[in-house]
């Protein structure tokens, strides 16, 4: 057979790809490295006919000079477009492909098998609705096998394709096809993945994937190609309320006020009445415009705008509504896909986009991590890249959200570092914690306004943050002598005393650090709220929780004092002999030395106290909170 043959769909059956009334199916492909689904891919490319002559030549080309199957065509080389990818014969990125076929036009996901690419086999998943899973015959089910698969079903997807694959290598062994299938069927009906076809396939031979197999007569099953045309996975989406994620409020003149965004579920008609969410504001459908005109109806997946027939306040993130409420919460139990390779604190702030809307948020609690070869839940304090977890998360202010089972645009979420601006993990909302509304502030009639005239001061926290030994305390008591002596109310919140208290069940790791800044935080709130200045003495040595500490107070409350004392300078000093313990591995994860300290970068006050006497450096701050009108 020549290189242009293929022996499957002849060429006057050739779907044309400009043909839109076909169904589109979307899919990705997972499963662990070299199990071939780069191959499988090519292969289905290749015989869908819808490769262009020059991009033949170049794959024949291609699979002699760079190819792993000896000269033959190597069909991994349509999909693996990165030069590592080639040099390594790995996948490592996503890599989008588009084929038809006479029944259905197709969108592949080909994702990366290693571990440390799970990251981008979660992003490629995350849009699909179905999965190809590829299992190396001679291997059978393992443990990339077993956490692809536990992140299809986090991710709503219960379609599968089980391809074990390289079954010449096995002898097209079916016992052995028959053992790898119950396997998996079992750990699938553990992971709720309702829809499992078990398909033996040689993938560079094409065995079962358009043609059925010659070498395999005993099973009687679809192709990979026929049971994709033929699966139904449409779901009831435009069955459900209808819901609107306003993505912008279009304003191009006085005349008009649209809210675009493209429909997550449901279906809207001119004249139905909605809500506006959080807020609960109710009004009615005025327009539906579309990119092809004004219609009277519109149904999930179209983008439209929609003009309202009340002035009213809708912004980016709010959701337009019909049907039953959503809900909204600002308090949440979601699974999550760890991302980042720094691992996961408890306590520390990131943020939290779901859909439109982006807020600050906490993982307040880790409720068990997933141990991906027995599925069990095991007690974890963190989670590591690729790993899977249940958390707890609080946020700034309420989502309008629905579980992700009922609703993946509504229920799905990212959490970006704010930091390093890194997407940090994937999440699945599972259910609300409290209702928003359930909870409410208790209006007060003596409020920080009224304390802080009584005290003839403005409220503040002073957070002094450096490396041990460079003065924190030492200035910070001098600066509440000096205060005392001035005839204001303040109090000094000591890292080390504090930890013989409230902190005195936290140690030292990342958890532990970030939960004593928030506790320390949260009392410095309160003396705030009193009318007091607060004096916090902390290493804190994270800019995160510094930043979650500033936004416990309003603005212009936090005043943060970098003691910028450089570290020979404090290992010189070494007042407790820490740095002496830190040095000969007595005292491991000391800021500083083994454990990183993120110095401000944007401090309101910064203090050298090698070139600066602690009087002096008091002065500078009483004259900083004269000029700003603390005093």
């Amino acid at each position: 057979m020549s290189y242009h043959e293929a022996p499957t769909i002849a060429a006057s059956d050739a779907p044309r790809l400009d043909q839109d009334d076909r169904p589109t199916l979307r899919f990705v492909t997972c499963g662990s490295v070299d199990d071939g689904k780069s191959t499988l891919v090519g292969r289905l490319l290749y015989d869908s006919k819808t490769l262009l002559d020059d991009q033949l030549d170049a794959l024949a080309s291609e699979s002699r000079t760079v190819g792993t199957t000896g000269g033959d065509l190597d069909f991994a080389l349509l999909v693996d477009g990165l030069q590592a990818e080639r040099e390594q014969g790995i996948t490592i990125d996503v890599a989008y492909r588009f084929f038809a076929t006479k029944l259905r036009r197709f969108i592949v996901a080909d994702t990366p098998g290693h571990a440390q690419y799970t990251r981008n086999m979660a992003t490629g998943a995350s849009n699909a609705d179905l999965a190809v899973v590829l299992v190396d015959a001679r291997k059978g089910v393992i443990t990339q096998t077993r956490r692809h698969s536990h992140i299809l079903s986090l991710l709503g997807i219960h379609h599968v394709v089980l391809a074990v694959n390289k079954m010449d290598l096995i002898g097209f062994d079916g016992d052995r096809f028959a053992s790898i299938t119950a396997e998996y069927l079992t750990m699938a009906g553990q992971l709720g993945i309702s829809q499992v076809q078990c398909i033996p396939v040689v993938a560079p031979g094409g065995d079962n994937i358009v043609a059925a197999s010659t070498r395999m007569p005993w099973y009687t099953g679809p192709t990979v190609t026929a049971y994709l045309e033929s699966v139904d996975v449409s779901g009831d989406v435009s069955q459900r309320p209808f819901r609107l994620p306003v993505q912008w409020v279009n304003r191009p003149n006085a005349e008009f006020r649209g809210f675009c965004g493209r429909i997550a579920s449901g279906t809207i008609a001119a004249g139905d009445s909605i809500a506006v969410r959080p807020s609960g504001r109710q009004t009615r459908i005025a327009r539906i415009l579309t990119p092809g005109g004004e219609r009277d109806r519109a149904a999930a997946g179209e983008s439209v705008t929609l003009t309202l027939t009340d002035e009213i306040d809708v912004s980016r993130g709010d959701v337009l509504t019909a049907g039953p409420a959503p809900q909204v919460s600002d308090q949440l139990a979601a699974h999550l896909v760890w991302f980042d390779d720094e691992a996961m604190v408890a306590g520390r702030r990131y943020l939290l986009k779901c859909g439109t809307a982006s807020t600050g948020a906490v993982i307040t609690t880790l409720e068990h991590r997933i141990a991906i070869d027995t599925m069990a839940h095991e007690d974890a304090a963190t989670l590591d890249a690729n790993q899977i977890g249940y958390a707890h998360l609080s946020l700034d202010r309420p989502l309008v959200f629905e579980a992700y089972r009922d609703n993946r645009d509504m229920g799905s979420f990212i959490l970006v570092d704010p930091i390093s601006h890194r997407t940090a993990a994937a999440g699945m909302i599972d259910l609300s914690l409290r209702r928003a509304t359930d909870i409410h502030w208790q209006r007060l009639a003596v409020d920080k306004s009224v304390r802080a005239r009584l005290k003839q001061q403005r409220p503040c926290v002073l957070w002094f943050t450096g490396l041990s030994g460079a003065g924190k305390s030492t200035i910070a008591d001098l600066v509440d002598r000096r205060l005392a002596e001035l005839g204001r109310h303040a109090a000094l919140l000591d890292g080390d005393n504090l930890r013989h208290g409230i902190n005195r069940d936290l140690g030292f790791s990342n958890a532990d650090r970030a939960e004593n800044v928030r506790r320390t935080a949260e009392i410095a709130a309160l003396f705030v709220d009193a009318g007091m200045i607060a004096l916090v003495a902390l290493i804190s040595p994270f800019r995160n929780e510094r930043e979650l500490a500033r936004q416990r107070v309003q603005a212009g409350e936090f005043i943060e004092i970098h003691v910028a004392t450089p570290l020979a300078e404090c290992e010189r000093r070494d007042p407790k002999g820490l740095y002496r313990k830190a040095r000969s591995g007595a005292l491991p994860a000391f800021t500083g030395i083994d454990h990183p300290y993120e110095a401000p970068q944007a401090p309101e006050i910064t203090i050298d106290s090698s070139e600066l006497s602690t009087d002096a450096a008091c002065e500078r701050i009483i004259r900083y909170l004269r000029d700003n009108h603390y005093l």
